[in-house]
């Protein structure tokens, strides 16, 4: 599709925008929302005819990219058979799409709560996994996020959860593994990984494990900073599970369907958790939808036993029939696959490429369509380009980084001082190196502030 530009009916959009849509996780009079007149594959564009190469998918969602024409197709025909019905029935769209996910999913996770998100998600998770074990507490990592409804956001570990943490929600934080900012004074992935588990196991003995309902951990964090666990850590906390009787949750929300080269991040781990959450690309973001894969251990609590929860939309006919198609097309076309290839032929040897380019970029850490540079002031020091949670002035050169990269035609993602690269994982391999020679350029604006620009 060209885009054809109007710049007229841009500002209509924008100032009825201004006048009634409240934006999230935003001051209301600082921000200045663009304007999307449309979208298609990995690329979205203005009413100014602009076009921007999406290297953000939405938020990490439109797997498939945008307007995929069997998905687009397969909601119309579903709208045209049933729009919408209650979750108490059995719906052709809402049980293809439990059967095509529990297929996928590691173990024996076969039974599937479905929710509008990953959000609701993971609060019926941490339901369910308290009144599996009769304890109230939930363990989950600093660097991580859950979502932003009330116990998903207490149990985030970043500054998102501050101005909502209650401090009465049962969650206790503690450090997972991250080796280039380490919090154990380690030097290697192995000192790292056994020193992260000896405070995991330290923490769970101090707080109780008879008190302790689930550890939460998203398989990769992904807006945190795509930190990729050390081999041998999360097969250490399920250990840890299994001996204390603790449920183990992971969140695929952002990780799961393709985004790591698998379908899920745990397929690399070789993990099975008790429960795993997702949302996201499990139909592209296409329709709202989201969910609980849930094992046979906690599947049978609620055998005789009602589960004391439910949404009105669960398994929504549209988003399920949205899901049926994603997941085909991925299938059919290689989309995982393709991920996994480009994510090892292309993006990371690119990016450790500019890296040595670069002095502003400190670490490149990432898999499949999954990575992030971290940007540094001083690479021997590894001091962010940006203070943790900086806003306003402080944030400048990331700002004008981001800046640079939309002035070439690319959206970033970006996030502290990192800048993500989370392409649809469908993307051309000629998309992708087009991309990243806008990530060049742009690098060097972040260089500046490095005080050693090439």
């Amino acid at each position: 599709m060209t885009p054809q530009p109007n710049p007229e009916a841009g500002a209509a959009v924008k100032a009825a925008d201004r006048d009634h849509v409240f934006h999230s996780w935003s001051a209301q009079e600082l921000i200045d929302p663009l304007a999307v007149a449309g979208a298609e594959g990995s690329y979205f564009w203005d009413y100014d005819g602009k076009r921007y190469l999406d290297f953000s998918s939405g938020l990490v969602y439109t797997n498939i990219g945008y307007q995929h024409p069997k998905v687009v197709a397969a909601i119309q025909e579903q709208a045209a058979r049933m729009t919408t019905f209650a979750p108490a029935f059995a719906v052709e769209a809402r049980s293809e799409a439990a059967r095509l996910i529990a297929e996928r999913t590691p173990g024996d996770l076969d039974k599937i709560f479905f929710t509008n998100g990953g959000a609701d998600a993971v609060e019926h998770a941490i339901r369910m996994a308290r009144l599996h074990t009769g304890r109230p507490k939930v363990l989950s990592a600093y660097r991580s996020y859950h979502g932003g409804t009330q116990q998903a956001v207490n149990i985030t570990g970043d500054p998102r959860r501050w101005a909502s943490d209650s401090g009465t929600a049962g969650v206790v934080h503690f450090w997972a593994p991250y080796l280039y900012r380490s919090r154990f004074y380690a030097e290697t992935e192995e000192q790292e990984c056994a020193r992260a588990l000896e405070h995991l196991e330290t923490t769970i003995a101090f707080e109780g494990p008879s008190t302790i309902a689930a550890i939460i951990l998203e398989t990769i964090p992904g807006t945190a900073g795509i930190m990729v666990p050390p081999p041998g850590y999360l097969a250490g906390v399920r250990e840890f599970c299994d001996k204390y009787g603790i449920v183990f949750v992971l969140d695929e929300v952002m990780a799961g369907f393709g985004r790591t080269g698998t379908w899920f991040a745990a397929d690399l781990f070789g993990v099975t958790p008790d429960l795993l959450t997702f949302a996201k690309g499990v139909n592209s973001g296409y329709v709202p939808l989201g969910g609980v894969a849930i094992s046979g251990a906690i599947a049978e609590t609620f055998g005789k036993r009602p589960y004391p929860g439910g949404l009105t939309y669960s398994g929504h006919p549209l988003a399920c029939a949205a899901a049926v198609a994603t997941i085909n097309v991925m299938a059919e076309e290689g989309v995982v696959e393709h991920a996994a290839r480009l994510g090892e032929s292309v993006v990371g040897p690119e990016l450790r490429a500019l890296a040595e380019r670069h002095p502003s970029v400190g670490e490149v850490r990432g898999v499949g369509m999954f990575w992030a540079l971290e940007l540094v002031r001083d690479r021997e020091t590894r001091e962010p380009l940006v203070p943790y949670n900086a806003a306003g002035e402080a944030n400048a050169p990331m700002a004008a980084f981001a800046a640079a990269a939309k002035a070439g035609g690319v959206w970033p993602f970006v996030n502290m001082n990192r800048t993500h690269v989370v392409p649809p994982c469908n993307v051309s391999e000629a998309e992708l190196k087009e991309g990243l020679a806008v990530l060049d350029a742009a690098l060097s604006v972040a260089d500046e502030h490095t005080g050693k620009h090439l």
